[in-house]
């Protein structure tokens, strides 16, 4: 998603396979702000879909700071059901924008230069986010005080982030491998979550491991996974 500040508006530019998994989402299902604004136009070649909006349009609302500006709107995506009403393949989302501008500036020498700055750049200047994998006790309560299993048993596992003073965040985990030593790369290995987010272990119908929902919080991502252990090698610690 591509957001342009403008003078007296925002662009917002999205390209159609949001999730990055190759499926390409309806313009239908893309709206701007509380007011659910249509989109202005589409380019099939680039595969991507415009909004322009004033910054007071569509439901945008604004903070004044000492020394800025704040508009704030939504881009919300709410997939419509498929052919078969009974199964959904995605879930609705919805991206925080803003749009920063100064309250102080030169203008004799001109108009006020308008300027954004992305969300990744004040997350950095900010403050670092805080992220755990932790083995957690039966009733999830708790991290779990003994770190072994036998054959049978069910780990249960928390990924959190702590978000602080951030906006929303909602967690997902892309990948998650088990192997023998430290390292991802490590030989023999085994890989849990792989595809970008898909729970592989839990693909068999010999195991009983799958995500747990719903979510105890948006920054909160809890799965379970039979106890295993690697074929053909003495050692019982993974």
């Amino acid at each position: 998603v591509e957001v342009q500040c403008q003078e007296a508006q925002l662009v917002v530019t999205v390209h159609r396979d949001l999730f990055g998994t190759g499926r390409l989402v309806s313009a239908a299902e893309l709206s701007l702000g509380p007011a659910a604004c249509r989109h202005s136009r589409m380019d099939p070649s680039q595969k991507t879909v415009t909004f322009s909006a004033g910054l007071h349009e569509c439901g945008s609302t604004v903070q004044v700071t000492p020394d800025s500006l704040i508009y704030r709107t939504l881009l919300s995506y709410d997939p419509s059901p498929g052919s078969n009403p009974a199964i959904v393949r995605s879930d609705p989302a919805v991206i925080p924008i803003e749009c920063h501008y100064p309250r102080r500036d030169n203008v004799s020498s001109g108009s006020i230069r308008p300027t954004w700055s992305p969300f990744n750049w004040a997350l950095a200047s900010q403050e670092k986010l805080l992220f755990s994998l932790r083995l957690m006790n039966e009733d999830w309560s708790s991290e779990r005080d003994l770190s072994a299993f036998r054959l049978g048993d069910v780990l249960n596992i928390q990924a959190e982030v702590g978000a602080h003073s951030h906006v929303p965040l909602r967690l997902f985990v892309d990948s998650c491998v088990a192997s023998l030593g430290p390292g991802a790369g490590t030989e023999p290995h085994y890989a849990i979550i792989d595809f970008n987010g898909c729970l592989v272990d839990g693909r068999s119908d010999a195991t009983s491991s799958a995500f747990v929902t719903p979510r105890p919080r948006q920054d909160v991502l809890r799965f379970q996974i039979d106890a295993f252990r690697f074929a053909g090698d003495p050692r019982s610690l993974v």
